[in-house]
């Protein structure tokens, strides 16, 4: 009675333990699954955040890249290459991200990339700030030295003329003029005597005698001397082969010309000319002499 009554319970106890162990296998598959799919979507989300950041970054970048793409005009060539291999760079990261879903290795691959690309444009505006620098100080040395040029030219200039004037006033002062003067008119002779007369009938030439005042500045040398005849009519006497000089700042006929040796030591010239158009006429003629392009003195004759 005891071993039929004993059985049923000992098989029974089997089958709750089997149960048991079928429970805890199944809620441990189930932890598991729940673990991994934990783990799956903790991945997949930091994954976004990171490629999220990495579209941030290359929006940063970007943007710093166009804020010195401003002054493009004045960058250097190698400046102009630098910026468009950055903006090469930053559209290539851009297309990877817009694939989607990036592996881990290529969301590594570009995270590094970005590093890089932070470091060349961080080096890159450094370049850019210091040719503005450059650029602003050679503008102020190209202003200053514009000025200095402005100055000096102004100064040379102001000597230029200063030299000028100072020559005109040297050109005066070494001029020379006349001390004293005198003309006698003659008749000539058949035997080629000559007599003074005081009637113009007879007169054929005219002496002119003078001294020249003394004159440091001048130069002991021979001088061009001349000689302007106005007659009592007020025209000039001209002779055949007469020509032009000029004299305080005027081009003139002159009716005859010669020159004296000048050695300022009071010595007293004489100038024969004989009229190539006689007779003379009565009445006063003036007599202008010149030297060194201006006038030396004027004096004249009276023929009856």
């Amino acid at each position: 009675m005891e071993n039929q009554y004993g059985q049923p319970p000992k098989k029974n106890s089997n089958v709750i333990y089997f149960l048991i162990v079928v429970v805890l296998a199944l809620l441990g598959t189930d932890v598991y699954l729940y673990l991994q799919k934990n783990k799956s979507d903790v991945r997949i989300v930091t994954q976004q955040d990171e490629q999220t950041k990495l579209k941030a970054d290359l929006d940063s970048l970007e943007h710093q890249v166009e804020l010195v793409n401003a002054g493009k005009a004045k960058m250097s060539a190698e400046m102009i290459a630098k910026n468009d291999s950055l903006k090469e760079k930053i559209k290539v990261l851009r297309v990877q991200l817009a694939k989607g879903k990036l592996t881990k290795a290529e969301l590594v691959k570009a995270e590094e990339d970005v590093k890089q690309l932070r470091y060349f444009v961080t080096k890159y505006t450094a370049d850019i700030e210091e040719l503005h620098k450059q650029n602003a100080t050679l503008a102020s040395e190209r202003d200053t030295l514009k000025n200095n040029l402005a100055t000096v030219s102004k100064k040379a200039d102001t000597l230029t003329k200063q030299n000028q004037d100072l020559d005109a006033k040297v050109k005066v002062a070494q001029a020379l003029k006349l001390a004293t003067s005198n003309i006698v008119a003659y008749k000539i002779k058949g035997s080629g005597k000559e007599v003074d007369v005081t009637r113009a009938g007879p007169a054929k030439k005219i002496k002119i005698n003078f001294t020249v005042a003394s004159n440091t500045l001048a130069n002991k040398a021979m001088h061009d001397i001349y000689v302007r005849i106005i007659d009592p009519t007020g025209n000039l006497i001209t002779a055949p082969d007469g020509g032009t000089f000029s004299a305080d700042n005027t081009d003139l006929q002159y009716t005859y010309k010669t020159s004296i040796d000048f050695k300022d030591d009071g010595t007293e010239y004489t100038i024969d000319w004989v009229n190539p158009t006689p007779p003379f006429v009565k009445g006063t003629y003036t007599v202008l002499l010149y030297a060194d392009g201006s006038t030396m003195g004027k004096t004249g004759f009276t023929l009856k």
